[in-house]
């Protein structure tokens, strides 16, 4: 067992002791190291000012990506290099490519943005990409620039970002490779005592010994809700376990008929095995949180902490996903549906641990659909989303799964709508009215909506009842690039 936390600084190895279990990224750069130049603004890993590169190797070589400092806890570094604003220029006149290019382009006004735009280009700098302006707007969608200057942005990325990279980073990419490789050392991190610590196990064993010894230990995978606890409500947590060292939780495997998922596996990492699933998947994930929150964030976190209003959740179930769960030597298995049982509360047992997500493919006649409603399009708590997967014999359906968030406690299927559209025939003309009405009637028993700032109950029900018939038209049409979701992603079948 290891006591200090180790990261790649500025081309050397720091260990770090000591600190606090809710110490982040962000307090230690600016109250310890005194790197002041990544800017605290939001606090909340919304608007992007905090953001810095975390390097980690993959399939041997150093992959950048953009992260909030603001929300990431400092212990879950280990093993990491960190890479701020003050570290890309070697003078005051020989800037990065990338802070040239915004230099260029006049595109720094008030300023105080820019370091985060800075660290996200230097991610995209370093991705392999050859982006054009709908890339460069999705890896800008977590930077928010109070200036309304994006334009000016967007051509420093076009012009900086596509090409092989050439700085610092590149010519010490084999030594930084080493050094990495060197910190996995496979020993589990323990910073502090049994009274306060944050802990990162490094093997499944570890980690499900360590929550059964402290059950009343708060669980971690990338912290980007809990990094608000802590940020915005001031919670003390004490002890924390964080679950991203252990490798094989990390895992995304792609098997014939299923996607199965370590639940400490990131957005960034399942993001191309579930977009595989269906295009409307990798809408949905598109549009879930920014570049950064997804490099944090994972899909076991996402379903651990129960919100009604997570937009995983629905998509999972809809599909049909199971979970494997871990307590000592137990291990049980059990629908995803079944895990929500009330507003915070899941079928979780003191010290059990979230451990896997396996997720059906779609068979020859199984249909998806999955939409997001919100007020803005990008980085936007969901208003609601609705989830359908049918299974249809000769033009009719004859099994449904819809479910939803929003519209209830936890995210929940509507199975009196499910039974209305169970038998429905599927024609170019979509639902009679008849049928129509009757979705909405069945609707209307399954859920009672509340009203909140992000959505009246009306606009809820209402909205709900629009996406039952759209997801029925559109299936019912012959598919095409009109019949789905249009995006990035845009896929025919």
């Amino acid at each position: 067992m290891r006591p200090a936390l180790r990261i790649v600084r500025r081309g050397r190895v720091t260990s770090l002791e000591g600190f606090a279990p809710t110490e982040t990224l962000l307090e230690h750069l600016r109250l310890r190291e005194g790197a002041t130049g990544t800017k605290e603004g939001c606090a909340e890993g919304d608007c992007g000012a905090c953001t810095v590169a975390v390097g980690r190797l993959r399939d041997g070589r150093v992959v950048y990506e953009p992260t909030n400092s603001c929300i990431q806890l400092l212990g879950s570094l280990d093993g990491a290099e960190v890479v701020t604003v003050d570290d890309l220029a070697s003078s005051a006149t020989d800037l990065h490519p990338v802070q040239q290019a915004l230099v260029d382009h006049h595109a720094s006004q008030c300023g105080f943005c820019t370091p985060g735009f800075v660290m996200t280009l230097f991610a995209l700098y370093h991705a392999n990409e050859q982006p054009d302006r709908a890339a460069v707007n999705e890896w800008l969608a977590g930077n928010l620039c109070r200036c309304t200057g994006y334009r000016p942005i967007a051509d420093a990325a076009l012009a900086s970002c596509g090409g092989a990279p050439r700085d610092e980073f590149t010519q010490n990419a084999g030594r930084t490779a080493e050094q990495l490789a060197a910190l996995d050392d496979g020993q589990d991190l323990f910073v502090g005592n049994d009274e306060t610590f944050f802990a990162a196990p490094a093997s499944e064993d570890s980690l499900a010994d360590l929550c059964a010894r402290h059950p009343e230990a708060v669980i971690t995978g990338g912290a980007t809700d809990v990094g608000l606890w802590i940020t915005k409500e001031l919670r003390d947590l004490p002890r924390i376990i964080h679950t991203g060292r252990v490798s094989s939780l990390r895992a995304v495997s792609e098997e014939r008929d299923r996607v199965e998922l370590g639940a400490a596996a990131t957005y960034a990492e399942a993001e191309s095995a579930l977009s595989g699933i269906d295009p409307d998947v990798g809408e949905v994930l598109q549009r879930l949180g920014s570049k950064q929150v997804r490099a944090l964030g994972t899909v076991g976190g996402n379903i651990a902490n129960g919100s009604p209003i997570g937009d995983m959740p629905p998509v999972l179930i809809a599909l049909g996903a199971s979970i494997e769960l871990r307590l000592g030597e137990r291990r049980r298995t059990l629908p995803l549906e079944e895990f929500f049982l009330d507003y915070g509360l899941q079928d979780r047992e003191p010290g059990e641990v979230l451990t896997r997500i396996r997720v059906p493919r779609l068979g020859r006649d199984e249909r998806f659909r999955s939409y997001k409603i919100s007020k803005r399009y990008d980085q936007d708590i969901s208003s609601v989303l609705g989830a359908f997967w049918f299974h249809t014999v000769g033009g009719r359906i004859v099994a449904a799964r819809m479910a939803w968030g929003g519209m209830a406690a936890t995210p929940r299927r509507s199975p009196r709508t499910e039974e209305v559209v169970i038998g429905l025939s599927l024609d170019d003309q979509g639902p009679s009215p008849d049928a129509e009405e009757a979705l909405r009637a069945a609707l209307a028993r399954d859920f009672s909506p509340i009203d909140d700032h992000r959505a009246s109950a009306r606009y809820r029900q209402r909205v709900a009842g629009a996406l039952v018939l759209k997801a029925l038209r559109e299936i019912a049409g012959r598919p095409s690039g009109e019949t789905r979701v249009r995006g990035h992603r845009q896929d025919a079948a």
